[in-house]
């Protein structure tokens, strides 16, 4: 008898850590995972919503870091990895996709940090140009990771070498996070921001 009391308890205990391991947030029928594994850290997803363009429905973004940020000043300052998901919610050609990129750099960037940044524009459009298109469903990560760089995969691959200018970075991710982002409500949602 205290055999299967014991059995079971652990029975219990493990089915308690698998499910919170596995627990998921639902962003627009987009299942982004509350934690994963970058580089040996642990990271939390910081918050998640929808990029709307008019009244469609563009794709989800999940934002991922090691501890919780309210400001875009502490998303900037924290260590260690972080992670933009983005999973699109409709099709995209890939240049309606970079155009919209190089609008979020140009409203969030100074005249002298464009000019220092176009080399990487040009690399990263080429990333998103030979895609042709995104298509719901289909997943892009933007990853910081320290000592590498900035490292761009879709659907899972890595795409060419990484960007290492923490500048660059900064300078996307202000794309979400800057004073005009691409979307207000999904800034704010990113940094936990929403009601």
């Amino acid at each position: 008898m205290p055999f299967v009391k014991v059995f079971t308890a652990f029975a219990a205990t493990v089915l308690i850590s698998f499910s919170a391991s596995a627990s998921t947030v639902d962003v627009a029928g987009i299942k982004l995972e509350d934690s994963l594994t970058l580089q040996g850290t642990k990271l939390s997803l910081n918050g998640s919503g929808v990029r709307y363009k008019a009244i469609f429905k563009v794709y989800a973004a999940g934002l991922y870091v090691g501890k919780k940020v309210a400001t875009p000043e502490e998303f900037f300052a924290a260590p260690g990895p972080k992670r933009m998901s983005i999973t699109m919610l409709r099709e995209v050609d890939s240049n309606e996709l970079g155009k919209s990129f190089t609008k979020g750099f140009e409203d969030n960037s100074s005249k002298s940090e464009m000019s220092k940044l176009i080399p990487g524009l040009i690399k990263m459009g080429q990333i998103f140009s030979d895609q042709k298109k995104m298509v719901p469903g289909e997943n892009f990560t933007i990853d910081w990771i320290p000592g590498t760089g900035t490292v761009i995969s879709v659907k899972g691959k890595a795409q060419g070498e990484p960007f290492k200018e923490v500048e660059f970075y900064n300078a996307l991710m202000r794309i979400w996070l800057g004073s005009v982002p691409a979307d207000f409500k999904l800034k704010d949602a990113l940094l936990s921001k929403a009601p």
